[in-house]
């Protein structure tokens, strides 16, 4: 490729509305250009990166046995409503009508899709297990778009969907892909982790999340450095203390506590450790009785220090559906706003959880239900009756390895894959089932296998970039090395050299650009360090004079004379390396 027929638009500066690194240097790089919130026209520079990701992905998939289709981008809504996902979604799915007035979805994803062709051209165990997959366009109506391509509505995603007979052959073909994912993360030359994770709105019985670890991603991704132990943080289990129950010493004592409303500030105020007081938070559940809304009022208990961890929460039976209370209802059903609030003498009953942690404290100190007074000295059995106990908090570092290998450590990361074993909950909701060895009907086992592709691009340039720019690894890069020839139009002896060495390294199949636009070399270095290509050769006539041409690596902080004779050899062992 010569720069001079290609399209390159580089910015000195970033719009002011770009908010992280990656969104920037795209921007900057000219690889996209934003058409609408959250809508991006992929521009050339970064379409070829999507191509070279979407080339990996497509090869490893290819040789895990997965089989490429395409699904339509448009899908009837009757298909969602066989799943319950058209309400479900809420208005993340963007729904259309055609000009019959007839429902439809913008993918966001193609479960319902893939499991209605399964059901139709499925029909015996002897054509088990398949697993196919497309790279296609999705479309998610994000409330809040941000982040570029990390966070936008519309994006490109690879799903495949894998179909077996029974629970054994799911599994297997889950490790097939999971397998397959780490050779793509691999290949991209990116330095990822794998973790456990919640199923979320998708359902299933397990998942793992692929991150690319990225100071400046928005997952926080629990590991053992002991053992191979690796979770998301909404998945990770709080141990229990092993300790047992902390026996009482003190008296409850109804203590003021003026306008400490915050545990870190009663703490504070009573010159306790945080450790020792618990916070209250108040949960509501709207329930249908007999055709009567009612509504069910939950205090969950955690340690000062402690955060709540939402998806566990979840997970409490009768929590599933749970929503924050109001003001109003706490006031209702504690008699105070919140700041004071507590598990004994609240004004009406409340259903009350506490975390592993505080189910072992003694001695503890709570709201007292009373603006302006806390309890110290509680404890259980005592003063309040045994709670329901539950893992409801996050995960700090230091905390027990649940494998009982070690102790945790947290880093963040970005999620650009997620693989799911799903079971049967979609072949169950639209009766999807094949014909085992004896003729009985069976459900089919289902696993889904997501990857971002154009969010791998951002979480590429998260991974890897510097004060010039973006440090794309090779394989994935826009190109592979550029040559940047100082004089290309003034001088025959570096046109020449450029010419040949441009044809020996297309010809040795080197994605390389040639940058004969006539820049300064100031300017066309700039450009190419932001766009971020792995390897450079300048050639210029001082260097000719020697027989040297000079390389230097994105990563590099000085240039490397090299023969010019040796020259291609040089870039296709730095390539293979």
């Amino acid at each position: 490729m010569r720069a001079s027929r290609f399209f390159i638009a580089t910015l000195k500066e970033a719009p002011s509305d770009a908010e992280i690194v990656s969104h920037k240097l795209m921007l900057r790089a000219g690889m996209i250009k934003r058409l609408g919130s959250g809508i991006y026209t992929y521009m050339p520079m970064g379409l070829r990166v999507i191509r070279k990701v979407e080339a990996i992905v497509r090869e490893e998939m290819n040789r895990a046995g997965a089989v490429e289709l395409l699904m339509p981008l448009v899908q009837p809504a009757e298909l969602w409503q066989e799943t319950g996902r058209w309400d479900k979604m809420g208005p993340e799915l963007m729904r259309v009508k055609d000009r019959h007035g007839r429902d439809f979805a913008i993918q966001p994803t193609s479960e319902e899709v893939i499991t209605d062709v399964v059901r139709t051209e499925i029909k015996s165990y002897r054509q088990l297990p398949i697993n196919f997959y497309h790279i296609q366009t999705k479309f998610r109506d994000e409330r809040r778009p941000r982040f570029g391509l990390m966070r936008g509505r519309e994006f490109t995603m690879k799903d495949a969907y894998s179909f077996d007979r029974d629970v054994a052959g799911m599994q297997q073909s889950y490790k097939i892909m999971y397998d397959a994912y780490v050779s793509i993360f691999n290949r991209f030359g990116l330095q990822f982790r794998a973790v456990a994770a919640d199923n979320g709105a998708i359902g299933g019985s397990g998942s793992h999340e692929f991150h690319v670890i990225a100071d400046t991603g928005e997952d926080a991704l629990v590991y053992c450095p002991a053992s191979d132990y690796a979770a998301n943080i909404e998945a990770a289990e709080a141990l229990a203390p092993a300790a047992p129950r902390a026996t009482a010493t003190q008296e409850l004592v109804k203590t003021a506590t003026p306008g400490k409303e915050k545990c870190e500030d009663v703490a504070a105020f009573l010159k306790l450790d945080l450790k020792q007081t618990v916070k209250s938070i108040v949960l509501t559940v709207d329930k249908e009785v007999d055709g009567k809304q009612e509504k069910e009022v939950w205090l969950l208990l955690l340690r000062g220090d402690h955060e709540l961890n939402e998806v566990k929460a979840a997970k409490v039976p009768g929590l599933g559906d749970f929503r924050f209370a109001s003001e109003a209802e706490i006031v209702e059903y504690f008699g105070t706003t919140p700041g004071y609030l507590g598990p004994i003498g609240t004004k009406k009953p409340v259903r009350l959880v506490a975390d592993r942690t505080v189910a072992q404290m003694g001695d503890f100190v709570c709201g007292a239900n009373e603006a302006g007074y806390h309890y110290t000295g509680t404890n259980w059995a005592r003063d309040l009756p045994e709670p329901i106990v539950a893992d409801l908090r996050n995960v700090v570092p230091g905390d027990a390895s649940p494998d009982g290998k070690g102790v945790l450590a947290i880093q963040r990361g970005i999620e650009v894959g997620h693989v799911f074993q799903l079971g049967t909950r979609y072949s169950n909701d639209m009766q999807a089932t094949y014909l085992d060895e004896s003729g009985k009907p069976q459900l089919l086992q289902m696993g889904c296998y997501g990857i971002g592709i154009t969010r791998i691009l951002g979480a590429a340039i998260e991974q890897n970039f510097d004060d010039k720019g973006i440090v794309w690894p090779a394989a994935i890069a826009p190109f592979e090395v550029v040559l940047c020839p100082m004089g290309y139009d003034r001088s025959e002896m570096v046109k020449n050299a450029t010419d040949s060495l441009y044809a020996t390294l297309v010809e040795a199949g080197v994605d390389v650009v040639l940058d004969d636009r006539g820049e300064r070399p100031g300017a066309m270095f700039a450009d190419w360090e932001l766009i971020g290509v792995p390897h450079r050769v300048v050639v210029g006539e001082r260097g000719l004079k020697e027989g040297k041409l000079e390389y230097q690596g994105r990563r590099d902080t000085a240039a490397t004379a090299v023969a010019a004779d040796e020259m291609p050899a040089f870039i296709r062992d730095k390539l293979a390396a």
